[in-house]
């Protein structure tokens, strides 16, 4: 299992657009991913349960992989947070 934190970087937080290219993202690998955010553990292959992470700017998010390509996986899923997701950066 591989666990990474990263951070909301983008203005608008993870909203429609950002959660489509995340679970686009994830879909591409084997492993079971999840994002986590405090209590809350969600499918990071799926729309809807990423929007349910609420997931504003400057929020933590924990990216866990479990899997044979698990590093490959959560280090793509990490690159999207580290881009702000192709949008306008905020200031956390």
């Amino acid at each position: 299992m591989t666990e990474q934190t990263v951070l909301v970087r983008n203005k608008l937080g993870i909203h429609v657009r950002p959660a489509e290219r995340i679970a686009q993202t994830a879909n591409r690998f084997v492993s079971k991913i999840a994002l986590k955010n405090g209590e809350c553990r969600v499918n990071a292959k799926s729309i809807l349960g990423i929007l349910a992470l609420e997931a504003g700017l400057g929020t933590e998010v924990t990216v866990v992989a479990d899997g044979p390509d698990e590093r490959e996986a959560s280090s793509a899923v990490a690159a999207l947070f580290d881009a702000g997701f192709g949008e306008e950066l905020g200031e956390t």
